[in-house]
């Protein structure tokens, strides 16, 4: 591993992209295609789907071809579409010119097989022309009257198998593609190709093919001669008519029963019968299938949704409580029947008028709006003309239910309360249909799916032959996938808003519920239908927001309604081992299309990655989430039991939230009309208790999705899927319970499979519990002397866990502490705990992990012994550290009379600041660390609420002050990279310094730019990113860059959403405070994944949470001992000067203008090499102050991040250089310290970017011998 760490790391090079505001070139097409380009092909895509529009298809092909745009798009897989599309329209009964969809078939393949087209012919083209031969040919007996006469080219099977052969395509790959629908026309197919391969003499041909067909035969269905079983039948319920009087109250009950005793089926039993009927099905068609269950969850996820809405509509409506009169006892599954019932009718009849209105506009569709400026709103215009074609890939039932799930999963994000913002609601719902046709297109020709791609288990992956068979494994199996897979394009941010805004807007116009109003004796008074769903705005941090509410009514039902109905197989763990990962888009789930890495609106961290892949450069990282995902996990039924009595009580215990808020409502005081300071108490009181209140909702909502699904998974085993953020940091993809979430989340989960504790295990889940508790600082042997001290309450609280004396529920982690309380108990009682099989997931937890990395790094003796890389009889505790400095400043403070001190002191625990210890490496600002000692003084209690702002920031001062001399080597690399990525990000290619200097005169899109003054030609050119790769091969591209939106018109609100196919200028400052926490990230993630990989390699359980590794009790001594193998081979790889070369190696010929460079250390250095004389460097400098802290080196006029519609963060203003008047002096009359004087000067990137820091003497290969490195 070691050897493997140390060689040169392959880096993935890319241009940078040029300014959306200066035209292109054909290299920036080619990796940053314009979301117009996108738009047209994802239109293309559409209407060749079912036939809808092939002309329209024909004619945007034919556009994107000529004009030698789309080239990204246009692969082998978009020409068989299109091929495809064009044959069918040859069979279709309403075609008119047969001939010329022909000749188009003909053409096209002619022209992939000359190489006039970009595209190659593939198993799936010559499969079609087969087809094509067979069905039209005059010489094909099959095509009979069917044959058409061609004008173009045509090939028979001799010559296409000559071409097969050519292009060394297995023929057995041919004769099973999806193309064939029926197993005569594949037969046929093998009996031409055999016919052809016996005349050219092709022996070897003609045995694939004979061994091909007897494949194909199928064998006997061991379900044929087997009867069915009659199933239980119950009592059909007699016809119930409930009569009401005016008043509503029930006047008779007409009960109609049959004079014979009818039976049926019950619901649940009937609904199982179908679904065993699929999976029956599934098994005939695939036998070697193991997956069809989780096919099964995947593919009727909405048609289970619909029976289980209809037939609690049902029940309702037969006992007369299908109206307001049944309010009461109306759940949410009733009312979303009624919306989707409303809902499709209402989407049928709006996308039809929508079809007719295309038409009759003449076929206008989004291509043709010119790309010209004086074409935006036209362009604008034409985008709602090209809707129907995304809205007939799925039928309107489908598309009602997923509108309704979405915003119904939605609900309570973005920090709305009952809520959502519109611009995420429309383009979750937009994403959620292209999704769903996606995963159509998936299921559609039964792909079997590739088992894990991991190398033979006598090679190591970390060695070239290992990573070499890794590679040849993933990429066979990933050109089966795309062989088998119909093409289908992704669609822009514009095409969803526009799609998403269609159907929220018809939902909202359908979807009501009842509300009544009752007197003090409880007896309905008014009641009135109400919207379900209404669009406001709110205020969040000065921004105006558009936001979708839900009615009060309908937000009350979801904390207490069963929610599983509004769950996504997307958002659940899988039955099955995830599919391996294949590429940045292929793995995880096996319909539902998952991506490798999540990160927002960045094309070019999806360019670096679709790269990096394709050259072979991510086969660990794959390797790394397959071993995630293939993790077996179950529910623990014991903790489950209890969670859901508590839940069922509606009390408030260990973080399950309440039914109902039991916080009290602060008291209006007396004085609130005359004293201002009293009622400005009051009022800030009652914010917060209304945001609890608030969160308290939200928070019930939270806990009852987790509860559903962990019931709906008792009993099974379970996975979880994996993709990374862009920082290369691993996460389970099911959002609501996964072992990354809270306790409550840990606390329901074990390992699919127990293992033998051994004497070593029972010990190690002995110091797991000390840790739950909260004693984690004592050595291991106190830990120990702690849990024995503790039997009795062990017992206790396994036994009598709510009736008790509650032990449990003082841990730190309550929900964790007693599910180890009821191993401990099983292994003691089973009376051999060495050998009893535990299920439980042991922790091993770094100590401030960003600081063991930094400590290592920079050789930090000091620091490594804050950390605990240093050999030490007991853990040493940095946040406790740090705890008592302040304390001890706060008594300096308090001898002085200060009010804030005599608040605070002997309050200040280590957990008030651990978060801010932990993230002051990270970069967190003065801002950052006030926000989180806050939380954590209101945590307490003891503070009032109206003090913990002022006691926070007060507080945050000592806290940072405390922690500025104890990592000092931390500071110095921090303060290394965040300069490096400032340059960087200042920097541009040397090929645009004379557009930046106004020399090159731009154009855009065919005409003259608009005039710019040299400071905005400067910000305009800047879009150089901080980009690096891991030890891994992962490139990760930091996303910051100024916000640009552009504003669209939904029928719904208008909403603001940006483009990510147009980047703009980065964000240097973000660019810059953002790269060392990010940095450290992908140290940490690189850790965590060698980790996981030799752990397999080892047969060793393994699931992490970033920093805190997990695996059986009985193998944690193992894990140990590959946690500090793993750290020492990676930071004895030289990890800071690997990163200075590649900084050198992929910012070559980059220039930074002299100007970007004022205020900091480098400037003296770069007016030198600019040939700046002596004395003018000299004054200069001496104008222009040395950078102290990386957040502070901002050069005047420096933008910062603005906030977007979706998400908006505090951030300093911009600050603004005061006006100067010109100088009309010469240059060499001109004084360096005006601002004039550095416009058009730069200087080599490379020549200015800082040397390494010098490391300590601290030696990493010292955490082998310490006992608490990970503990």
């Amino acid at each position: 591993m070691q050897g493997f760490l140390r060689r040169r790391t392959p880096y993935t090079i890319l241009p940078t992209p040029l300014p959306a505001e200066t035209g292109s070139s054909a290299l920036n097409d080619l990796y940053f295609t314009d979301s117009p380009t996108q738009d047209a092909v994802s239109v293309m895509d559409a209407c060749l789907h079912n036939l809808y529009d092939v002309p329209r298809a024909k004619h945007i092909f034919e556009q994107l071809r000529s004009e030698g745009r789309g080239d990204t798009f246009l692969d082998a897989r978009v020409y068989n579409s299109l091929i495809d599309a064009y044959l069918k329209m040859v069979s279709a009964p309403t075609t008119q010119d047969r001939e010329m969809w022909l000749n188009s078939a003909w053409e096209l393949y002619n022209g992939m097989e000359e190489g006039r087209e970009k595209a190659h012919p593939t198993a799936n083209t010559y499969a079609l022309m087969l087809l094509a031969y067979l069905r039209f040919h005059p010489d094909s007996m099959q095509a009979g009257d069917a044959a058409v006469r061609c004008g173009a080219e045509t090939h028979d099977p001799e010559s296409m198998l000559r071409h097969i052969i050519e292009h060394q395509i297995p023929v057995s790959l041919v004769v099973a593609d999806r193309a064939f629908q029926s197993s005569e026309e594949a037969n046929e197919v093998i009996r031409l190709l055999s016919r052809a391969a016996v005349n050219m003499g092709l022996a070897k041909v003609v045995n694939e093919l004979g061994m091909a067909e007897s494949l194909g035969r199928q064998g006997l269905d061991p379900l044929e001669d087997v009867p069915e079983a009659i199933p239980v039948m119950k009592p059909k319920k007699p016809s119930i008519n409930v009569i009401h009087s005016e008043d509503g109250s029930v006047v008779d009950i007409d009960v109609s029963e049959s004079p014979e005793i009818e039976t049926e089926i019950p619901f649940n039993l009937d609904t199982l019968r179908k679904h065993l009927s699929q999976v029956v099905f599934a098994r005939r068609v695939m036998p070697d299938d193991v997956a069809a269950r989780q096919k099964l969850l995947e593919d009727s996820v909405y048609d289970v949704a619909v029976k289980q809405m209809e037939h609690q509509a049902k029940m309702l409506e037969d006992l007369g409580l299908d109206n307001q009169r049944g309010l009461k006892h109306v759940d949410l599954q009733t009312w979303m029947w009624a919306w989707h019932q409303k809902l499709q009718v209402r989407l049928a009849a709006e996308i039809q008028n929508l079809v007719e209105e295309e038409h009759r506009l003449g076929g206008e569709y989004l291509y043709m709006a010119q790309r010209s400026p004086s074409s935006n709103v036209a362009y604008s215009d034409k985008v709602k003309h090209a809707l129907s074609p995304f809205l007939t890939l799925l039928k309107p039932e489908k598309l009602s239910l997923i509108t309704i799930l979405e915003l119904m999963n939605l609900q309570g994000t973005g920090g709305v309360s009952d809520g959502m913002k519109t611009a995420r609601a429309l383009l979750g719902v937009g994403r959620a249909v292209e999704l769903e046709h996606k995963a159509q297109m998936c299921k559609k020709n039964n792909i079997a799916i590739p088992q894990s791609q991991f190398a033979r288990a006598d090679t190591s992956i970390f060695t070239r032959l290992g990573y070499r068979d890794l590679q040849a494994r993933r990429v066979a199996a990933r050109k089966y996938m795309e062989d088998a897979e119909d093409w289908t394009s992704d669609w822009s941010q514009l095409v969803r808003v526009k799609v998403g805004g269609f159907l929220v807007d018809c939902l909202m116009d359908v979807a009501t519920v009842t509300r009544s109003l009752a007197d003090a004796k409880g007896e309905e008074v008014y009641s009135e239908e109400q919207p379900a769903f209404f669009h406001s705005y709110e205020y969040v941090r000065g921004h105006k927001l558009g936001v979708i509410k839900l009615n009060p009514v309908v937000a009350e039902r979801m904390a207490r309604d069963r929610i599983k109905t509004t769950l996504h197989p997307r958002h659940l763990p899988m039955l099955i081992k995830p599919k391996p990962w294949l590429g940045p888009d292929q793995g995880g789930y096996l319909f539902n299309k998952t991506a490798a890495m999540r990160f927002k609106d960045s094309v070019e961290q999806l360019n670096y990655l679709r790269h990096a892949s394709a050259a072979g450069n991510l086969e660990l990282i794959y390797a790394s989430l397959d071993v995630l995902g293939s993790t077996p996990w179950k529910i623990n039924r014991g903790i489950f039991e209890i969670v859901l009595s508590v839940w069922n009580s509606g009390k408030r215990m260990c973080k399950i939230p309440p039914i109902v808020s039991d916080l009290p409502e602060p008291e209006r005081p007396e004085n609130y009309d005359t004293d201002q300071h009293a009622r400005s108490i009051f009022l800030q009181r009652h914010k917060l208790y209304s945001q609890q209140k608030a969160n308290n909702h939200s928070d019930r909502c939270s806990v009852n999705y987790k509860i559903e699904i962990a019931r709906a998974f008792l009993g099974d085993t379970i996975y979880m899927p994996h993709n990374v953020d862009f920082r290369g940091r691993a996460y389970p993809v099911p959002p609501h319970l996964s072992h990354i979430g809270d306790d409550l989340s840990r606390g329901l989960l074990l390992f699919g499979e127990g293992k033998p504790l051994g004497e070593r295990g029972f010990w190690w889940l002995k110091v797991h519990l000390a840790n739950l508790y909260g004693f984690d600082k004592g050595s291991f042997d106190e830990r120990i002397a702690f849990v024995e001290q503790h039997l009795e309450d062990i017992y206790d609280s396994v036994d009598h866990p709510l009736d008790g004396r509650m032990w449990w529920t003082k841990a730190d982690d309550p929900w964790q502490c007693l599910a180890t309380c009821m191993e401990i108990k099983a292994a003691i009682d089973s009376g051999d705990p060495h050998s009893y099989e535990c299920s439980l997931p042991i922790h091993q937890d770094g100590t401030c992990n960003g600081l063991q990395h930094y400590a290592a790094l920079g050789g930090d003796a000091q620091g490594a012994a804050q950390v605990n890389l240093a050999v030490t009889d007991r853990p040493s505790d940095v946040y406790t550290f740090v705890a008592d400095m302040v304390e001890e400043r706060l008594r300096e403070d308090l001898a002085k009379g200060n009010k804030q001190a005599r608040l605070l002191i002997g309050k200040v625990a280590r957990k008030v600041v651990k978060q801010t210890v932990m993230t002051t490496v990270y970069g967190v600002t003065f801002i950052g660390a006030r926000a989180q000692i806050e939380k954590q003084l209101a945590a307490r209690g003891d503070i009032p609420a109206e003090e913990c702002w002022e006691a926070s920031a007060y507080l945050a001062k000592h806290v940072l002050g405390s922690i500025g001399d104890l990592f000092r080597g931390a500071k110095d690399i921090q303060l290394w990279l965040t300069s490096c990525a400032r340059l960087i990000a200042k920097s541009i290619p040397a090929e645009r310094v004379p557009n930046a200097c106004g020399v090159v005169e731009e154009k855009k899109r065919g005409r003259a730019a608009a005039k710019k003054s040299p400071e905005a030609r400067l910000k305009m050119e800047q879009m150089t990113s901080v980009v690096w790769t891991t030890p891994l091969g992962l490139p990760i591209v930091q996303p910051y860059r100024t916000t640009k939106r552009k504003q669209i018109m939904t029928g719904l609100q208008t909403v603001f959403i940006s483009d990510p196919n147009q980047p703009s200028s980065v964000n240097s400052m973000k660019q810059a405070t953002a790269f060392p926490p990010n940095f450290i990230h992908s140290l940490d993630a690189t850790h965590m994944m060698l980790t996981a990989l030799e752990c397999r390699a080892q047969g060793l359980t393994f699931a992490s949470v970033h920093d805190s590794y997990w695996t059986h009790a009985g193998d944690i001594d193992k894990m140990s001992v590959i946690i500090r193998d793993t750290f020492i081979a990676l930071h004895s790889s030289d990890v800071l000067n690997k990163l200075h070369e590649e900084f050198r190696e992929r910012y070559k010929g980059y220039k930074v203008p002299i100007a970007a460079l004022r205020g900091t250390p480098a400037l003296k250095k770069a007016l030198a090499l600019a040939r700046v004389n002596s004395d003018e460097v000299s004054r200069v400098a001496g104008n222009d102050a040395p950078e102290k802290e990386p957040e502070l080196a901002l050069s005047e006029g420096e933008d910062v991040e603005a906030g977007s519609a979706e998400e908006v963060e505090d951030a300093p203003k911009k600050r603004r250089a005061l006006p100067r008047k010109p100088k009309a002096a010469p240059e060499d009359e001109q004084d360096p310290s005006e601002d004039g004087f550095y416009t058009g000067r730069f200087v080599d990137l490379l020549d200015v970017l800082p040397d390494v820091p010098q490391k300590g003497d601290f030696d990493v290969k010292t955490i082998k011998k310490s006992l608490y490195f990970f503990s």
